[in-house]
């Protein structure tokens, strides 16, 4: 097990930053100064997660908040679900679906085993929460979920800030569907600058697979103006966009549903991916996490 060390910056509270050394980089845990027991997690200065271990249903970045209005349209209020989670980081989706939707079974997906201890250590979660952890690759983990068996998966998987290819292709999502139940919900946080086209790209892959679909994201990144997040959400029955449209659009950084007819034209044409043609997402500009 790495060892951690501290920096000198402390929270109200008098947390102090931790360093530590994972797989995927240099983990930072940085106290939140107007959360007692709140952190960000970065890896390689690159935000990752925020979680507050006192009120897990707080969820601090947009893209957080989407897809928290995702679980929560998922299933009537406070229907146990059933889901994967892709990607852990901080684990920050599954400790807010295990308190929103108690008795819930979920399944994360990590490769970064260091990470996950780190976060088992520094970040505990509910010991009776129903969360069971794998660290392998995300599509291998996928691949060891039985058929129809989720509520709802997430993706939310990156390797120095860009999502790996094999996670960007039809037979990806193809598995996606397979471990979905009827009328489960596939959530994916994308993230893109100008020209857009990954996130371009992945809507028309995900319609390839998928008959419903919507895009939220901020009205600036949907333009093409920065770099930023997209959460897209898919599924073989008709999505809540009304409602998903009105939660999106009261958060405190009001987002943008894009669906139906204006979601196909927002592909301008784009082609699906498969893995012959499959590449990461783009890197984020430095200047983004500065």
């Amino acid at each position: 097990m790495a060892k951690s060390k501290r920096r000198g910056r402390t929270d109200g509270g008098g947390s102090e930053a931790v360093l530590e050394q994972v797989d995927g980089g240099m983990a930072e845990l940085i106290p939140d100064r107007e959360r007692p027991h709140g952190w960000t997690l970065l890896i390689d200065g690159a935000p990752q997660s925020h979680v507050d271990l006192d009120d897990p249903t707080h969820l601090s970045f947009e893209y957080q908040r989407r897809l928290g209005h995702i679980a929560d349209l998922a299933a009537p209020p406070g229907r146990p679900l059933q889901v994967v989670h892709l990607g852990g980081g901080a684990f920050t989706l599954a400790r807010y679906i295990a308190a929103t939707r108690p008795r819930s079974t979920q399944q994360i997906v990590e490769l970064d085993a260091a990470l996950v201890q780190l976060v088992r250590r520094k970040l505990p979660w509910d010991p009776n929460a129903r969360i069971r952890v794998r660290s392998i690759d995300a599509r291998d983990g996928l691949g060891k979920v039985q058929d129809d068996w989720a509520d709802l998966v997430i993706a939310d998987v990156f390797s120095g800030a860009r999502t790996p290819a094999h996670l960007t292709s039809t037979e990806f999502l193809g598995e996606v569907r397979r471990v979905l139940k009827p009328g489960g919900y596939y959530a994916a946080n994308l993230a893109d600058g100008p020209p857009l086209a990954h996130i371009r790209a992945q809507v028309a892959t995900a319609a390839a697979v998928f008959p419903e679909l919507a895009l939220a994201a901020d009205p600036t990144v949907l333009r093409g103006r920065r770099f930023g997040n997209a959460v897209l959400l898919a599924s073989d029955v008709t999505l809540p966009v009304a409602e998903l449209t009105r939660r999106i659009a009261g958060d405190p950084h009001p987002g943008r549903v894009e669906h139906g007819r204006t979601l196909t034209d927002f592909t301008g044409g784009a082609a699906a991916v498969t893995d012959a043609s499959a590449k990461p997402s783009p890197a984020p500009p430095p200047a983004v996490f500065r």
